[in-house]
C-alpha cells in the first residue's frame, strides 16, 4: 500500500538562488501545492530498492594518499572478504537490490567507511577512500566544552555520553572529526554511501551536498561512544566560497544511517557567515544538503560499431545540483541517481593523459522514470581502442579462479576479474603513448606477479601468459601457436654492452635453460645507438653490421623466412633491475612449417 503525497516542483526552487530558502523549507509541504505533480510514497523506504538480484564486486580502498589500505573488513549484506597488499577486494554472486547496493569497509584506525550503488549489470566496481581516526581533540564527561578543527568546523558538547548498549559513559572522550569539502576532488570516494537520501516524509531524493562532518566518539578503552538521551550538540561546517552564491540561509541536516546505508533528513542549519549551524542529537556523518526527486540512469557506451567502450569516464551535469561521474564497466555501462525532470549534460572522457577535451558531449533528459540510454562515441584519430587479453595461471601452472589483472597506462589503474584464468582489458589509448603494465594478483593464495611493461599491437595486444608465484623475480615465458605455455625462471643469464666488439650497437644478450634440459632459450639483440627503447623487427646476421633487431632462433627453430616477430623493449635498467621484452608475431621454422608465437622476457640485468 502507498501514501500519496504532494509536493512542489524542485525545478522552480532552483531557477533563483533568492527563493531557494523557501524553497528547502517547503519540499515536502502540503500546504500549497493544488494541481501540482503527485508523488507515490512506499510504506517502507526499502520499497524504492526493487527485487533481490545477484551482482559481482571488485574494489579497491585507499587512504587519503591514495595509497592501499590491507587487510580491512568488505561487508555487503551477509558475505565479508578482507583486502589484499593492493587494497582489492572481490565479493561475488552476493544479494543486494536492484537499485541499491551497500558496501562497508572496517579497520581499526579508521573511521566507518563506505560505498552505496545502484548496481549494474557485470562487474560493479567501487573505489573507497578511508580517512584516518586522528584524534581531533578531547573533551570529559560532566563538562561542557568544544572541539575545533583548523577550518573553523567545530562540535560542542553537554558533557552527557553512553556507551553503544545504551549505559552511562564517564571519563575522557576523544574527538575524531573530519570535514569533507565539495570542492575536494576526493570528496566522492571519501563520503558514505552515495547522495542518496530519505526525506523527512519517508520519499527518496538526491542530494546536492554544501558540506559534511564526520564525528566518531571513543572512550578511554576505544569502545565507540554517543550523545547521552536527551542531549544535543551544535556543529559548525564550513562552506566553500566557490558554492556561497547558492547556499540558502536554511538547509535540510542529513545524518547518514550506517545500518541502512543512506542518509536521512533531521532538522535543519542555518548559514551565519560562511558556517552552517545546526542542532544534532547524535553522531555520524551530518550533511548540509539541498534535497531533489531522482530517478536511476544507467548509461552505455559504444564505438560506431556497436563494440562496447570499458573504463571510460561518464559525467552527467546539472546546471543546479552539480556533476556526478562514474566509470564504464566491462559490458560498457554505468549507473547512477540523477535529478528527475531536469535537462542534463552527458560527456565522456577517456584520461588525464590524453588531455581534458570530453571524447563525446550531448544533451540528455529531462527523466521521470528510471532509464537506460546508450552514447555512440565517434572515432577520434587521437584516441585509440585497444584491446589486451592474456591468461593467468596460479604458481603451479592451473588457471586462476578467483584474482584480478590490474593495467596501468599514463596515471589510470584498471582493475578487472578473472574468474577463468583468462582476462580481456579494454580501454581506449592516447595515440602518442603507446606503453602499459600488467601485473597480477591471485586472490584466493594470495600470490602476485611482478608488474611487467608491454607496448601495444593494436588494435589486440595479446601478452601470453602471466604467473603468480612471488617468489619468482624473472622469468621467459612463450606460447607457439596457441600450444602450452613454456616458463623457464632457472637459470638466466643476462648482459647489455653499450659498446659489442663485434657490432657497431649496443646489445643484449639472454641465455637461459630449464634445470631438467628439456627448454633452452636465447635472444640476441642489437639496439639502436640512443634511445634503446622502442620497437624492433627479426635481426638477420647476413646484413652486416647496420642492423638492428632481436634474434631468438637458436633454442626455438626460428627462421628467417617469413619472419613477421615484432618485439617490443619496454624497459633496460641498470645492473640488477629489470629488462623487459614482449614479442609476438608469425614465422617459419628450419623446415618451412609456419607458426606463431607470443612471449615475455622479464629478466635481471646482470652486467
Amino acid at each position: 500500500m502507498k501514501r500519496i503525497k504532494k509536493f512542489p516542483n524542485l525545478i522552480l526552487m532552483l531557477l533563483l538562488s533568492l527563493l531557494m530558502v523557501t524553497a528547502c523549507q517547503n519540499d515536502d509541504d502540503n500546504s500549497n501545492n493544488n494541481g501540482e505533480q503527485q508523488e507515490n510514497i512506499p510504506d517502507t523506504f526499502s520499497e524504492y530498492f526493487g527485487n533481490e538480484i545477484s551482482r559481482d564486486f571488485i574494489g579497491n580502498v585507499i587512504d587519503k594518499n591514495h595509497n592501499p589500505i590491507e587487510g580491512v573488513t568488505i561487508t555487503i549484506g551477509n558475505e565479508t572478504a578482507m583486502t589484499d597488499s593492493n587494497g582489492i577486494f572481490i565479493i561475488n554472486n552476493v544479494p543486494v537490490s536492484e537499485r541499491f547496493g551497500y558496501i562497508k569497509a572496517e579497520k581499526t584506525g579508521y573511521i566507518h567507511a563506505s560505498r552505496s550503488v545502484v548496481p549494474s549489470n557485470g562487474t560493479n566496481k567501487v573505489t573507497i577512500m578511508m580517512l584516518d581516526a586522528t584524534v581531533t581533540g578531547s573533551v570529559n564527561s560532566g563538562s561542557s566544552d568544544t572541539v575545533t578543527a583548523n577550518n573553523g568546523s567545530s562540535v560542542s558538547f553537554d558533557g552527557n555520553f553512553i556507551k553503544e548498549d545504551g549505559s552511562t559513559y564517564t571519563g575522557s572522550v576523544d574527538v575524531i572529526m573530519h570535514h569533507l569539502d565539495p570542492a575536494d576532488e576526493d570528496m566522492a570516494m571519501q563520503m558514505p554511501g552515495m547522495l542518496y537520501a530519505e526525506n523527512e516524509d519517508g520519499a527518496e531524493r538526491m542530494l546536492q551536498t554544501l558540506g559534511m562532518l564526520a564525528v566518531e566518539l571513543r572512550g578511554s578503552g576505544g569502545e565507540d561512544l554517543n550523545l547521552a538521551d536527551g542531549s544535543t550538540s551544535e556543529i559548525k561546517i564550513p562552506v566553500d566560497a566557490s558554492l556561497m552564491s547558492i547556499a540558502p540561509a536554511t538547509i535540510p541536516l542529513w545524518y547518514f544511517d550506517e545500518t541502512n546505508g543512506y542518509w536521512k533528513e533531521e532538522g535543519f542549519a542555518t548559514l551565519q557567515g560562511n558556517m552552517y549551524v545546526g542542532t544534532v542529537s547524535h553522531f555520524s556523518f551530518w550533511n548540509c544538503d539541498i534535497p531533489a526527486e531522482a530517478i536511476t540512469l544507467c548509461v552505455t557506451a559504444t564505438d560506431e560499431n556497436n563494440n562496447v567502450l570499458n573504463n571510460l569516464n561518464i559525467t552527467i551535469t546539472s546546471a543546479t545540483f552539480g556533476t556526478r561521474s562514474g566509470y564504464t564497466n566491462d559490458n560498457g555501462e554505468a549507473c547512477g541517481y540523477v535529478p528527475s525532470n531536469e535537462s542534463l549534460v552527458l560527456n565522456v572522457y577517456s584520461y588525464n593523459l590524453c588531455g581534458d577535451t570530453p571524447l563525446h558531449t550531448e544533451s540528455i533528459g529531462p527523466f521521470n522514470t528510471d532509464s537506460n540510454i546508450t552514447v555512440i562515441i565517434p572515432d577520434n584519430p587521437d584516441v585509440i581502442q585497444e584491446t589486451v587479453v592474456g591468461t593467468f595461471n596460479t604458481c603451479d601452472g592451473n588457471s586462476v579462479t578467483n584474482g584480478y589483472v590490474q593495467l596501468t597506462y599514463g596515471n589510470q589503474t584498471f582493475t578487472d576479474a578473472v574468474t577463468n584464468g583468462d582476462f580481456e582489458i579494454n580501454l581506449l589509448r592516447c595515440s602518442d603513448n603507446n606503453t602499459f603494465s600488467v601485473e597480477g594478483s591471485d586472490y584466493t593464495n594470495l600470490q602476485t606477479t611482478d608488474s611487467i611493461s608491454y607496448t601495444f599491437t593494436s588494435p589486440s595486444t595479446d601478452i601470453g601468459t602471466i604467473t603468480a608465484c612471488n617468489t619468482v623475480t624473472e622469468f621467459i615465458e612463450y606460447t607457439i601457436d596457441d600450444g602450452d605455455s613454456v616458463i623457464i625462471f632457472e637459470n638466466i643469464s643476462v648482459s647489455f654492452y653499450i659498446n659489442s666488439p663485434n657490432t657497431n650497437g649496443p646489445t643484449i644478450d639472454i641465455f637461459a635453460s630449464s634445470n631438467d634440459q628439456e627448454n633452452c632459450y636465447y635472444m640476441y639483440g642489437i639496439l639502436n645507438d640512443t634511445n634503446y627503447l622502442g620497437t624492433y623487427n627479426n635481426y638477420i646476421f647476413d646484413m652486416g653490421t647496420n642492423d638492428t633487431g632481436f634474434f631468438i632462433g637458436e633454442c626455438l627453430s626460428v627462421s628467417n623466412e617469413n619472419n613477421n616477430i615484432t618485439y617490443n623493449l619496454t624497459a633496460l635498467g641498470d645492473v640488477g633491475e629489470y629488462i623487459d621484452i614482449n614479442f609476438s608475431g608469425s614465422y617459419e621454422d628450419w623446415d618451412g612449417n609456419p607458426h606463431t608465437i607470443t612471449g615475455v622476457v622479464h629478466v635481471l640485468r646482470d652486467n
